[in-house]
């Protein structure tokens, strides 16, 4: 099976998820944009920090900025594992009902076997060597751990190419395919209708 199939048919997948990505930023954005420009709730917030904070003003001006902060680095980290959630049921779903991406698909490839079982393992695998270890690292990076957030990085790396680079072997499995027991193939052409058969000359009783 040519290597440029499984290439094509990870980008086109990849693309998608980009899109997912692209999607979810921009939703996170909005709901972080919404947080700074309430101003109702930014002077409540901001009145209960005052009153609690037994007349020091910058301790409460402090604590409102630090709870904002807070608050919005909530919204990015939902919005990395609103993505990961995304990936995992595009793969496991289309695998499970399909038996093949929409790059797969494209591409005239097919996964096999595709008990939900495995697809659900595959699309595990698949999801967090693709997108979930970054997704963590960035989370790590906006918590403020950078040592543990390059770590991440590192690994994330680290994993993906021991999903990939295994597609190049003469097995062509990915590590996906090898923990969830499957494999990827050609599609069978689909088997088109041939033409209609000339019905046969009627012949009455007496022979003619």
């Amino acid at each position: 099976m040519p290597k440029f199939r499984r290439t094509g048919a990870w980008l086109i997948d990849f693309a998608l998820v980009i899109a997912a990505a692209w999607a979810l930023g921009a939703l996170t954005f909005n709901r972080i944009a919404a947080l700074i420009t309430d101003v109702p709730e930014l002077t409540a917030k901001g009145s209960w920090h005052f009153v609690t904070s037994g007349g020091d003003a910058q301790g409460a001006g402090e604590e409102l900025v630090g709870s904002l902060w807070n608050d919005a680095v909530g919204y990015i980290q939902q919005g990395f594992a609103a993505l990961v959630v995304v990936t995992f049921l595009y793969q496991w779903a289309t695998l499970t009902f399909a038996g093949r991406t929409l790059g797969k698909a494209v591409l005239g490839l097919r996964v096999t076997p595709r008990s939900p079982a495995r697809t659900a393992v595959r699309a595990a695998v698949t999801t967090v060597a693709d997108v979930g270890a970054y997704a963590l690292a960035c989370c790590l990076l906006v918590q403020g751990w950078i040592f543990l957030s390059v770590l991440c990085w590192l690994g994330a790396v680290a994993l993906w190419a021991c999903n990939a680079l295994p597609v190049l072997s003469p097995s062509s499995r990915s590590l996906a395919d090898r923990l969830a027991g499957t494999s990827v193939a050609q599609s069978a052409p689909p088997t088109l209708p041939g033409p209609p058969r000339p019905a046969p000359p009627r012949v009455d009783a007496t022979g003619w």
